[in-house]
């Protein structure tokens, strides 16, 4: 039976006056074992989406205990924009550094981008352009989602959303998605989009899908993942290196409008699910001055060969927070670190605040 033996809060990144939201981050451990933390830092009291953001980094020298030493590791204007956000730290196979964000235009385009340090970031000596490949659009990449997988091809999964102007001229994009996947054969030179998009079959579907996720399965499957508003996230496999798929369908993962996390434990073979359960189905109690759509509880699930998972263990379930955009981190068979966003009504919003937790399944 699947339960946490122990579970302690072990950082809070607390929103500020000039620094009014702190989110979507990922972890990765050092050459000399520090633990680095990397998230997005707004720079502004509101900490809009679009809102001048920077992706800043907090250090552990204790195997996860703590995390001190805040820094900016990457600026937005050193990229000729205010926004770079939705943070991915990978190795790479040449034993670089690999930073993976979201980098916002101001016409509204969106672009993945990889930062590599030979280094451990204290400096980048390259960039590449990921995403997109072929033509440009908002394309939306969420933290700790770029997946490396045994043959060592790297996957980016990203949700594309088409753009426009509202009837005052103003920059507006469609809420509905469909979802490309971007792979590279040689750790992260050069990038090309797969010829499959994913659609959501759900005519009466707001969202479309939205948020992808993916990872690989011990047999060599791949497995997306979709953010959805039809009451549970929604799927699709391929047996053949992302060269077709099946037809997207749902889960067994009940949610509501938030994203799910799955990563493997390389020191066990196991996979881990970090979610939110309960949909918003009519007649749920939502607090109507507070944003988190209906993001809590916040659970974890765990599973031999990536299908079937456990019954859920309980992360938070505070009814006046929203948990969401989480992250997985692990530090041996039996030990776990995750962030997630955890902000309640002093914060202004769920995403505002990040919780790093350390946790014994």
């Amino acid at each position: 039976m699947f339960t946490i033996k122990e579970q302690k809060t072990v950082c809070e990144i607390l929103p500020t006056e000039n620094n009014g939201r702190n989110s979507e981050g990922d972890f990765i451990t050092l050459k000399d074992g520090t633990i680095m933390f990397a998230y997005s830092r707004y720079n502004s009291a509101d900490g809009e989406d679009d809102d001048a953001c920077d992706i800043a980094a907090l250090f552990s020298y204790d195997n996860g205990e703590s995390f001190t030493d805040g820094r900016i590791l990457i600026k937005a204007t050193d990229f000729g924009v205010k926004n770079l956000m939705s943070v991915t730290l990978r190795r790479m196979c040449n034993g670089d550094l690999g930073v993976f964000f979201l980098k916002k235009e101001l016409n509204g385009n969106s672009e993945v981008i990889l930062c590599r340090s030979d280094d451990e970031g204290k400096s980048f000596y390259k960039t590449t352009k990921c995403v997109p490949a072929t033509f440009p659009a908002y394309h939306v990449m969420n933290n700790c989602r770029v997946l490396k997988t045994e043959d060592n091809k790297l996957f980016i999964p990203v949700a594309l959303h088409r753009k426009g102007e509202n009837s005052n001229g103003e920059l507006d994009f469609d809420y509905y998605a469909f979802c490309l996947l971007f792979m590279s054969e040689d750790d992260g030179e050069t990038w090309r989009e797969l010829p499959h998009k994913f659609t959501n079959p759900a005519p009466h579907s707001e969202t479309g899908l939205q948020e992808p996720g993916i990872t690989e399965f011990k047999n060599g499957t791949l497995y997306t993942y979709f953010r959805t508003d039809c009451m549970c996230q929604y799927e699709s496999f391929s047996c053949d290196s992302g060269r077709t798929w099946s037809a997207v369908s749902p889960s067994q993962f009940t949610a509501p409008e938030s994203p799910m996390l799955i990563m493997k434990n390389p020191y066990s073979g196991k996979f881990y699910a970090i979610y939110n359960p309960v949909p918003n189905y009519n007649g749920r109690k939502i607090p109507e001055d507070f944003f988190h759509a209906g993001r809590t509880p916040i659970v974890l699930r765990e599973s031999d060969n990536g299908t079937h998972f456990s019954d859920l263990a309980i992360i938070e379930d505070d009814e006046d927070r929203g948990y969401c955009y989480p992250s997985l981190y692990f530090l041996d068979e039996k030990t776990i670190l995750t962030s997630f966003c955890s902000g309640g009504k002093e914060d202004g919003s769920c995403l505002n605040k990040t919780t790093i937790k350390k946790i014994k399944i």
